[in-house]
């Protein structure tokens, strides 16, 4: 007889089974997506990711007490933690976007968020395991649960970064979560709907169509949604938003003025890009004693490429940026294209969608001169870009007489990380640094520092190409340090320990 039964509930089985996939993956999913939201607003990523994880972990385990209180209709107060979590969850990302336009509020609204979310799933597990108990064992059924959620938080480590942002981005990603959520409870509302009473019954059938047209709403609206938010937060007219793989581009216009934007940083502004690009690559190629073969690392706006193609001794220049689709912006769009002076699509230039770090570990060529042009150390992943290690790195790949510069921040907002760069050269075996700085009107007080094993005579400059900005007077003026600037003491920076990162949002946070 009781085979029997378990034949009769095998199909109600398999529906809360794959309940408890879809709940571990939606679990994780959420964490990555307010995690990943707060890391591009507030930058410093560690800091985020560790508030958002555990923050969640200790709702859940409030939640889990809490489920202690629901004794009787398991299933209905299941099935109504999936549409409440569809609606919160799947708004999580929506309502984060908007408060940070009201900037203060931002991190209540997350920790808020995070309680909601995290206690709400706190409460699902403990009511699937004890609905559970009528089909297996105490030992299978928690075998078979855990086991399952855990699946489907893997099966979510894999798609959030491999198919949803790519695909959908984060705004949309939410809302499709959300979704997920809600499929959930009207599954189990369809499979085990006599088992609630018909006044229960209504109140879920209503909440869920109120939810789902709500959800849809928001899916439908997103991309007028997010261009009224980019509207609010850029003070330009948005003219091109991009979600890629690995960050958020948005291109704006004002007049002549073309700004792009990465994970709301500017990177450049058209109207005054030439000062920050004639003094990034003209100062090193200017004493470089050979500039045959050049090494970008960063530079996916082809912009540093442009200045570079004014010499006629170089033969080779590779540019290595992680983000595909940032090259081919540059590559393809009409506008960016006439700035960089179409410079990707030139025979001596050569673009490689890699990591820089693992491509200078693993590069085989030996370079005159390598750039470093990479956005400003704000979070762990671009802090290792600027480490001892790191330098170490393209101090081997250097050429005899070779010569460094990176892009260092600023100077003035946060001298403290741009000094560290410095100091970070020194660290790695460098015999001589040379900081140097420029206004950049968009941009403000903006640093490079230039190293090398060889002894320069920064008094002999000799420039021998056309630029708008940089001429003798500027260039002399460049290497004048002012006394406000100048720090001392500062800490170099490693892999392990990055000061830079402290330093660099410690600096900027003030100004913000």
């Amino acid at each position: 007889m009781e085979n029997k039964k378990k034949i009769l509930t095998s199909k109600e089985s398999v529906i809360l089974l794959l309940s408890v996939f879809v709940v571990g993956f939606c679990t994780i999913i959420y964490e990555l997506l307010i995690g990943s939201v707060s890391s591009y607003f507030l930058g410093d990523s560690i800091k985020q990711f560790s508030l958002v994880i555990g923050l969640t972990m200790t709702a859940m385990g409030l939640g889990t007490l809490i489920s202690r209180i629901v004794k009787s209709n398991l299933i209905y107060w299941f099935i109504l933690i999936e549409i409440v979590l569809a609606v919160v969850g799947g708004l999580c990302v929506p309502i984060l976007y908007f408060s940070y336009m009201c900037e203060p509020v931002y991190y209540p609204v997350m920790f808020i968020l995070i309680m909601i979310i995290g206690g709400l799933i706190g409460l699902e597990i403990p009511l699937l395991t004890r609905i559970m108990e009528t089909y297996y064992d105490l030992r299978n059924n928690i075998s078979n649960v855990l086991s399952l959620d855990y699946l489907g938080a893997f099966v979510a480590t894999l798609a959030f970064p491999f198919l949803l942002l790519p695909l959908m981005g984060i705004f949309e990603s939410s809302i499709f979560a959300g979704f997920l959520n809600l499929v959930v409870g009207i599954i189990n509302f369809y499979w085990f709907k006599d088992k609630i009473t018909f006044k229960k019954r209504t109140k879920l059938k209503i909440s869920a169509v109120l939810i789902l047209f709500l959800l849809a709403g928001f899916f439908i609206c997103s991309k007028t949604l997010m261009k009224y938010w980019e509207n609010n937060i850029f003070d330009d007219r948005v003219i091109l938003s991009k979600q890629t793989k690995y960050q958020k581009l948005i291109m704006t216009k004002n007049k002549e003025d073309i700004r792009l934007f990465i994970d709301g940083n500017v990177q450049f502004s058209s109207i005054d890009e030439h000062r920050y690009h004639e003094l990034l690559i003209h100062v090193p190629m200017s004493f470089a004693k050979h500039r045959e073969n050049i090494l970008v690392l960063g530079g996916g706006d082809g912009l540093a490429a442009r200045e570079i193609l004014k010499y006629k001794d170089v033969k080779k220049i590779t540019v290595v940026d992680l983000d595909r689709e940032m090259t081919e912006l540059a590559k393809n769009n009409r506008i960016i294209k006439e700035m960089n002076k179409d410079s990707f699509r030139n025979e001596k230039v050569r673009i490689i969608n890699e990591d820089a770090f693992k491509f200078t570990e693993n590069a085989d060529e030996y370079y005159d001169v390598v750039i470093i042009d990479l956005p400003d150390p704000n979070n762990s992943s671009l802090a290792r870009l600027y480490s001892r290690e790191f330098y170490k790195l393209v101090r081997k790949k250097l050429a005899k007489n070779g010569l460094v510069v990176s892009q260092s921040t600023s100077p003035f907002f946060s001298p403290e990380a741009y000094w560290c760069v410095n100091e970070t050269f020194k660290a790695a075996g460098f015999k001589y640094t040379y900081p140097y700085h420029v206004y950049v009107p968009s941009f403000g007080d903006w640093g490079f520092i230039m190293a090398s094993d060889i002894k320069i005579d920064t008094e002999k400059f000799n420039l021998n190409v056309d630029t708008k900005y940089l001429d003798k007077e500027t260039f002399k003026k460049a290497f004048v340090i002012e006394k406000d600037i100048q720090r001392t003491g500062i800490k170099f920076s490693t892999l392990d320990k990055p000061a830079i990162l402290d330093y660099y949002l410690q600096g900027w946070r003030y100004w913000n």
